[in-house]
């Protein structure tokens, strides 16, 4: 069904990295330094080979999981490493002298402030000294205790064949002695660093092969051009700039590299394969093409936030591109410029904006699943949580890219990984009230509540945020449609933990009342009532705001304004209603509060209804509440509960067993107190209800039953004394079925939920 399944391999080590504490024991230090615990695998035989461990390293450190004692299951007797990628993680100099004991060939570790490159270096082994060929040490610091640019532990790395110094301290200094020391430099990139003359290149003419300085700002004294002019062996040359305000030259003496100075001298680097131009200032087609014309090699050109992108030769139906297929070129003129823009600039959060703004454009519409595009997509989400442009086209994208009939096409690992980035630009922007849309239009789908795994707490509790922050009709309509149905896929903890905020419980009291008023039972309403039925599941103090709050009086009234009508829309919203009062009634310390004249009579005139979804749930509150004995009903004169009784045992006694599923439930817990009543009608009503679910869902609710000891409690009932017969034939039933599932084998548990409703809102409401 999809393109790119996950490999064997990633599920593993996603497996690992989520599942740390199970699989790791963590040692306290010999030192009795809490900060020095180590962390081992269980079973001391766990040994990985280099691939594996350079994967479970980077992965963990993508995950936001990687720390000193994380770092330190990496002992190189159980897990070498050879390609190490650490990146923004909460490592310490500490921690990083894991890599003393490793062989390591390639090394990455960026956005790491406080851990200079010297004392990254200073964590190396000897080994590693003497042959380490890549360094990237971007977004770190050169900066020791006194502010003073240290870069002489580079002078070590004898064998270093790659460095990226990129946005740090780096500076004309440093540049001079990498020039002078490091023999077998090839590729350096210094881009956004502090150098500002880059002629001590010249003395690495004859060997370097790759060049970025991405916005360095440049003497104008300093004649770049025609130092690049003369590093003959140059393959690859970035000279581009940003044009957002960070990097505006504020120095008189300083300027950006002149790119249209340099394409007027075609001569120049005659062998580049890729030439980065990107934010040049505009210079005329001629000029661009006869350059082209000088370098046959050149196999890529940046032209990013550029108008040169637009020029017609780099169109899709132009000549030269038809001549030249395998040519890439970066900008946002075409959506093959636009995906090698979000595949190069990734770091550079002002190309990721533009290129994320161009592609929404492009992808309005997309009939035709593109996990190749998402992929795109998420790392620039990822790589700028902070910045507003970028979270705002970005989840703009997603919701075109995963919408309707597309979703179904991609597989869920991908659609789980666009619900975490979303989720995180709700966090970081909870006041955005577009960019929140855009997130809740992304994850209302059924595709994506459904099927895909997601941090669901974390989901529903950041709807909830955006439905109280934000009085908007079509927000509050997706807000409740998501939390309806997660709330019934969240442990009863988490239930109760989003139930006891009071202001949520007024949010959706609110959006109850404002149909009650207008007498309006749309799509809304019912959503809202399906998240209040789920929050209230086996969540005592979750009712007890809801009474609290007025939900009761409330609810009478939406019962009393649908009438007892027969419609589908009217007998949905009792539906819900009362199976939100039927949580209520199944809390004894609460039951108290629903002993009222006209509550129960209510009740009992809805347990009379047609339609046994409704009766169902009103004889489940009156059993609940008759099962408290005599005392509970002294107060009511006009109430007789054995009254009550004879009517509930008549309805239950008529009930057919209806073709479809009525009602999901987590727990058979609520049952129990039923089945050890000594009154006929209550057992009736809960042994009926039992065999409902287990006969319409065996598979989920037999093991439910069984494992919560419901064999004992049926057992228990057909002991009793004068069990009424029918009551008698339901229990033998529930107990062959047990029996036969105890003997077959062994079957895998269902959702485990309250009532759970499929998405009504189509992709045309959610606009």
């Amino acid at each position: 069904m999809y393109d790119t399944p996950v490999s064997l391999q990633s599920v593993c080590v996603e497996f690992i990295c989520d599942n740390l504490s199970a699989l790791c024991d963590v040692q306290p230090s010999a030192t009795a330094d809490p900060k020095q615990s180590k962390m081992v695998f269980k079973d001391p035989e766990t040994c990985f080979h280099s691939n594996i461990s350079d994967k479970l390293l980077s992965t963990l450190s993508e995950k936001g999981k990687l720390n000193d004692e994380t770092l330190s299951l990496f002992d190189a007797n159980h897990a070498a490493l050879r390609h190490v990628s650490i990146h923004n993680a909460a490592v310490t100099s500490r921690g990083l002298r894991i890599l003393k004991g490793h062989r390591v060939s390639h090394l990455e570790v960026t956005g790491i402030k406080d851990v200079t490159v010297n004392d990254i270096i200073g964590c190396l082994g000897e080994w590693t000294l003497s042959n380490l060929r890549n360094l990237n040490v971007s977004r770190n610091t050169f900066l020791n205790n006194s502010k003073f640019c240290v870069v002489v532990s580079l002078s070590k790395l004898r064998n270093l064949h790659t460095l990226n110094v990129s946005f740090t301290e780096f500076n004309r200094q440093g540049l001079e002695i990498i020039a002078e020391d490091l023999p077998c430099l090839e590729v350096l990139d210094i881009s956004s660093t502090e150098i500002n003359d880059i002629s001590p290149l010249k003395k690495c003419k004859n060997r370097l092969k790759s060049l970025s300085m991405y916005n360095l700002q440049l003497h104008k004294s300093s004649d770049p051009i025609g130092v690049i002019r003369e590093l003959v062996h140059l393959v690859h040359l970035d000279v581009s700039n940003d044009v957002s305000s960070e990097s505006i030259i504020t120095s008189t003496i300083t300027e950006r590299f002149h790119v249209p100075n340099y394409l007027a001298k075609p001569e120049s680097n005659p062998n580049l394969v890729s030439l980065d131009i990107s934010g040049a200032e505009d210079v005329s087609p001629c000029v661009v093409e006869t350059f082209l014309g000088k370098h046959k090699r050149l196999i890529f050109l940046g032209l990013a936030l550029t108008a040169i992108s637009e020029y017609e030769m780099f169109q899709p139906e132009s000549k030269w591109i038809r001549a030249h297929l395998d040519f890439k070129i970066s900008g946002e003129s075409t959506e093959s410029q636009i995906m090698e823009s979000l595949r190069r600039y990734l770091p550079r959060s002002a190309y990721m904006q533009k290129a994320l703004y161009k592609l929404f454009n492009l992808s309005q519409g997309t009939e035709d699943p593109r996990e190749d595009i998402i992929k795109l997509v998420l790392p620039a989400m990822k790589s700028h949580p902070k910045t507003l442009s970028v979270q705002m086209a970005g989840t703009a994208c997603l919701y075109n890219l995963t919408r309707g009939d597309v979703g179904l096409k991609i597989h869920p690992v991908m659609l789980s990984k666009c619900v975490d980035l979303t989720l995180s630009a709700m966090e970081n922007f909870p006041n955005h009230q577009q960019l929140q849309k855009n997130a809740l239009l992304t994850i209302c789908s059924d595709r994506i509540l459904q099927e895909v795994n997601f941090d669901r707490f974390r989901c529903s509790r950041l709807v909830m945020e955006c439905m109280c922050q934000f009085d908007d009709a079509s927000m509050n309509r997706m807000s409740v449609a998501i939390c309806s149905i997660l709330a019934a896929k969240i442990s009863t903890e988490q239930t109760t933990i989003l139930g006891a905020k009071a202001r949520y419980m007024k949010k959706l009291l609110m959006l109850v009342d404002e149909r009650l008023i207008n007498h309006e039972l749309d799509i809304t309403l019912r959503f809202t009532l399906s998240a209040l039925w789920n929050l209230t599941d086996e969540a005592p103090s979750t009712c007890n705001v809801f009474l609290t709050e007025g939900g009761l009086e409330l609810f009478m009234k939406l019962l009393h304004l649908t009438g007892g009508e027969e419609t589908d829309n009217h007998v949905q919203v009792e539906t819900k209603i009362l199976g939100l009062l039927n949580n209520i009634a199944e809390v004894k310390s609460l039951r108290h509060k629903l002993m009222r004249e006209d509550f129960i009579m209510l009740i009992k005139h809805m347990m009379h209804g047609k339609h046994i979804d409704v009766s169902y749930f009103a004889a489940g509150i009156l059993a609940h509440l008759c099962c408290d004995g005599d005392v509970a009903w002294r107060n009511l004169s006009s109430l007789d509960r054995y009254d009550i009784m004879e009517d509930l045992m008549s309805v239950v006694s008529n009930w057919e067993q209806p073709k479809a599923e009525m009602v999901a439930y987590r727990s058979f817990s609520p049952f129990f107190p039923l089945l050890q009543s000594t009154d006929t009608p209550i057992q009736l009503w809960a042994v009926w209800a039992i065999h409902h679910v287990t006969s319409k869902n065996g598979q989920r609710y037999l093991t439910l039953l069984n494992s919560e000891g419901g064999y004992g409690h049926i057992l228990g009932l057909m002991q009793m004394p004068r069990l009424n017969t029918r009551v008698k034939e339901i229990c033998q039933e529930i107990m062959n079925k047990l029996l036969e599932h105890r003997g077959g084998p062994s079957l895998r548990s269902g959702r485990g939920a309250a009532e759970v409703e499929r998405m009504e809102v189509g992709d045309g409401e959610l606009s």
